[in-house]
């Protein structure tokens, strides 16, 4: 990028944040909105829960399997061209979805939506991190921060309410904002030159997403047919296999489209890793709390969702400002102050019965804001500063990617073992909430909480060694 298109960055850096951040807001939101929408949809379109669960997967699977790819094309031809077209994509794609009326078709749309969030993720980080070189960039990682973890989070309770209406209007209303964004985008982000002469690592893409698909396959479908199945166990083989061939092809070839080389770089890595262990543990919460709220407690979809805003509130207050004092303090103490914050919000939550009072257990919800909050700004301002503008497009995607394969891991871990925790207790598999059985499905959420907290006990001893580095 020429310098001139610096400056015009760093002049408009206010409104390329409001872009960057509607956008990533949209695509985070899009991974989670329809977990409550879920039981409507496939009464809708008649198919069972086990297949409706692909309506959620396919997307984060498509934004896993191609957010290297489209990180690398970022460095290659320009995070800002790129981003302008992850931007149509996902338009596009949220379009498609809204005008779906059968489950392979709606799966389809979700993979082509899932397509454009992968690019537009891949590069947000990069984007913003160019346009507030000049100072401020905690406050705005802050605010991209809020948006990432509000998408993800805020989505089963905006679900909840739309889908009072009707569910096609959780993808149709990113149609008219994916349009609005895209004007900005077209306006202020700055045209860049190509690169020329750099390739694309094609093999290493495929080996990925052959990894991708075959691991997020494997865990889910093994949730019904039992990890210790024919097909479960050869799709883990794949994994495996093509995993370490990914690797092999990465370190041997010139262009690759994960330079391992970042890895070598210690607090890069030990944030990447903290990251991951606090969307694992997070996505627990949001796909087990619905439940309770409406399979235990009674809540209708829409009240379901109002509560479910308590969560999301707070961290969008607490993550600018964590963002802003990292700038002053630095990023270490805080992010470490957060984990442990989302630490003791978990042992709290585990904890909750039948007759906790709601407002305690939205008081739970708020301190686990607020610890997230603190962490997430903070954590991701250490991965973005600390690689050279050369390497800020694969940071980003590497930031993004450990975010939605923590969120899938997250999903399938909570589940997985909620329902291994009923069916041992009932002595009989069980898939899904039985109804008249509040107390089992309630120690066994309780469990999963139990199993959250020791996940955010990990992050933190990991944290605190990048504290007592600094």
């Amino acid at each position: 990028m020429e310098k001139n298109s610096y400056n015009s960055m760093h002049e408009n850096r206010w409104i390329i944040l409001i872009c960057v951040v509607t956008v990533t807001f949209m695509n985070c939101l899009d991974g989670s909105i329809v977990n409550v929408a879920l039981p409507i949809i496939a009464n809708d379109l008649g198919v069972s829960m086990a297949s409706i669960q692909w309506v959620v997967t396919s997307y984060l699977m498509a934004i896993s399997c191609l957010i290297l790819l489209a990180g690398r094309l970022g460095d290659v031809n320009g995070k800002c061209n790129t981003f302008k077209a992850g931007i149509f994509l996902f338009t596009l794609g949220s379009l498609f979805c809204g005008l779906s009326h059968s489950l392979p078709l709606l799966v389809a749309s979700r993979v082509f939506q899932g397509i454009g969030a992968s690019i537009t993720m891949a590069n947000s980080l990069g984007i913003i991190t160019d346009a507030f070189s000049k100072g401020g960039r905690g406050r705005a990682v802050g605010l991209s921060g809020a948006s990432v973890a509000l998408g993800s989070l805020v989505g089963p309770a905006v679900g909840g309410i739309i889908v009072s209406l009707k569910w096609e209007f959780i993808f149709l209303i990113n149609v008219p904002i994916g349009i609005l964004a895209f004007i900005a985008a077209v306006k202020f982000l700055p045209k860049e030159k190509l690169e020329k002469g750099k390739k694309i690592d094609i093999v290493g893409t495929l080996l990925f997403a052959i990894f991708v698909v075959s691991i997020v396959f494997s865990l889910t479908e093994g949730q019904f047919k039992g990890y210790t199945s024919t097909p479960i166990l050869i799709g883990f083989l794949v994994s495996i296999v093509s995993i370490v061939l990914f690797l092999i092809v990465e370190s041997k070839i010139e262009s690759p489209v994960l330079d391992l080389k970042i890895f070598k770089n210690g607090l890069f890595s030990i944030s990447v890793f903290c990251g991951f262990i606090s969307f694992v543990a997070i996505s627990c919460f949001s796909i087990l709390l619905p439940f309770f709220l409406q399979d235990v407690l009674n809540l209708t979809p829409f009240y379901a969702g109002l509560f479910m805003m308590i969560y999301p509130i707070v961290l969008s207050v607490m993550s600018p400002l964590s963002g802003s004092l990292s700038d002053k303090i630095g990023s270490e103490l805080i992010a470490l102050i957060g984990l442990i914050m989302l630490f003791l919000s978990f042992v709290l939550m585990a904890t909750v019965k039948e007759t906790t009072p709601l407002w305690l257990i939205g008081v739970y919800s708020g301190i686990m804001g607020v610890g997230n909050g603190m962490f997430q700004s903070p954590n991701n301002s250490l991965v973005m500063s600390t690689v050279d503008r050369s390497k800020l497009g694969i940071a980003g995607s590497v930031n993004a990617l450990v975010r939605n394969v923590g969120m899938i891991f997250g999903v399938t871990l909570g589940t997985t073992l909620l329902y291994s925790k009923m069916s041992s207790t009932l002595g009989y598999t069980v898939t899904s909430y039985v109804p008249g059985q509040n107390q089992v499905f309630i120690s066994a959420m309780d469990f999963v909480y139990i199993v959250s907290a020791a996940i955010c006990l990990i992050g933190i001893i990991v944290s605190a060694t990048r504290f007592k580095k600094k």
